[in-house]
């Protein structure tokens, strides 16, 4: 019995049997033993032609080739986290077409209305039989090989799918139609300052309030999108911003989708609300340097200070989220300096820059 569920996963019976498993495309050998009885699964769980061959007392009596062309074919995603789904997804149709499969996704609850707005061609179920020929388990796993060909801080996240299901270029980006109108009609700017974890969040002291007094100062209404109006991990909370308008709360996605298909731009960290706002074109500001500038998607509006130390979660001989705070700096003044010295000053630049590039005009301007 042969199937890849599981990865390859491969039943042999009692016998004489020389297994050889290989990369059909590669001609890398995996396997190539003896054995009788028993099952081999690989232990790669991401997209590999694999070429099985089975001789029995030296007589090649059975051989095959991994070929998804017509084969029901799922993939199912534990990740929870909105900016690593979003980063896959354009891989995800891209497997359907290259291979041409009949594909289908089982994903976390709260993603399936956004993901069935985004890519309405992909087939969405609620469980996992297992009566397929592949399924596949994507994940930004930090690790080496071979759970992940490539430790995934080496490379942008817009190229981690490439790497797992073997496909080498990048695919289109999904187009977002929005599903309702605009909140107000009067022109808005959505921001985020909390993230995953407070470490990734914009820690100069009164930096918000600064850029959100800026952006009233131009006639805009701003409004505060995060999940919590309090959050606190690793000793530090970040409150939502006295003067930022309260829409805070546990919406579904496509309602955030929504709100920022419709605003001017979004100012945000290196979070999932800034990989949302990517994914329906709306203009990003992004504070962030606590990653390399080409780890998450490409804004021009990135804010960082490459003056200090910075870009550590990129950094594979320290481990940032198991550290949960400064690997290089805990407990000294310099401690999470990359997110602590970017200036309002700036971000106001990056919005400046932002508003001429988009031809904006702010109400106060009009």
């Amino acid at each position: 019995r042969l199937d890849f569920n599981f990865g390859l996963r491969l039943d042999i019976p009692e016998g004489n049997f020389r297994v050889k498993i290989s990369d059909f495309d590669t001609e890398q050998v995996y396997f190539d033993k003896y054995i009788s009885g028993g099952r081999l699964l690989s232990v790669e769980q991401y997209f590999i032609r694999w070429h099985i061959e089975v001789f029995l007392d030296e007589q090649l009596i059975f051989s095959h080739t991994l070929n998804l062309e017509g084969q029901p074919v799922t993939i199912m995603s534990r990740i929870s986290t909105i900016g690593d789904l979003i980063a896959l997804l354009p891989y995800f149709r891209e497997l359907k077409k290259r291979y041409r499969c009949k594909l289908s996704l089982c994903l976390k609850d709260h993603f399936t209305e956004l993901v069935s707005q985004l890519y309405p061609d992909l087939n969405q179920i609620d469980e996992v039989d297992f009566n397929t020929y592949a399924t596949y388990f994507p994940i930004m796993l930090m690790s080496s090989f071979p759970f992940v060909p490539v430790d995934t801080r080496k490379m942008s996240m817009n190229r981690i799918g490439g790497m797992l299901f073997g496909i080498d270029y990048f695919p289109p980006k999904a187009v977002f139609k929005p599903t309702a109108p605009p909140v107000t009609n009067e022109p808005y700017v959505c921001i985020a300052v909390q993230a995953s974890m407070t470490p990734k969040s914009w820690l100069y002291p009164g930096g918000w309030d600064i850029v959100i007094d800026y952006l009233k100062s131009l006639g805009y209404r701003v409004f505060c999108i995060d999940k919590e109006k309090e959050y606190t991990s690793h000793d530090l909370t970040i409150r939502k911003p006295e003067g930022a308008e309260d829409f805070t709360g546990n919406h579904p996605l496509i309602e955030r989708a929504n709100m920022l298909y419709h605003a001017e731009f979004f100012i945000g960290l290196g979070s999932g609300l800034s990989w949302i706002a990517y994914a329906v074109d709306c203009p990003v500001v992004m504070i962030c340097g606590f990653s390399q500038d080409w780890f998450e998607f490409y804004t021009p509006y990135r804010v960082a200070n490459r003056k200090v130390c910075n870009g550590c979660f990129n950094d594979f001989r320290v481990e940032f989220l198991r550290e949960g705070s400064c690997p290089y700096h805990k407990k000294t003044p310099r401690a999470m300096e990359c997110q602590k010295k970017i200036s309002p000053r700036m971000v106001i630049d990056a919005i400046e820059r932002l508003i001429i590039d988009h031809n904006l005009t702010p109400p106060a301007l009009a």
